[in-house]
């Protein structure tokens, strides 16, 4: 999976309108191997972001879990730690 998609899914406060159309986008670049389609390609490369959002928001919808909802604090905060670690690691 892409590193800059997160998990949208059971969270407190819930994802986004613009999380998940960023999310869809990066999928779409991700998938096309390119960040800047072309001209011939942008109408397509656009028309894939908007059903790929619009799939997600039905997908997070419909999706039922008993598990509390995750603390976005919470993640950031382990997100920061990994990378510290593989930051020293590097050194």
């Amino acid at each position: 999976m892409c590193r800059n998609i997160k998990p949208l899914h059971n969270l407190a406060p819930p994802a986004t309108p613009d999380e998940v159309a960023d999310a869809a986008l990066q999928y779409v670049r991700k998938l096309a191997g390119t960040r800047k389609p072309s001209k011939a390609n942008q109408e397509a490369f656009d028309q894939a972001v908007v059903e790929i959002t619009e799939a997600t928001k039905r997908l997070l919808d419909s999706l039922v879990t008993t598990a509390p909802p995750k603390d976005r604090e919470e993640i950031a905060a382990k997100a920061r730690e990994r990378y510290q670690a593989r930051m020293a690691r590097a050194s």
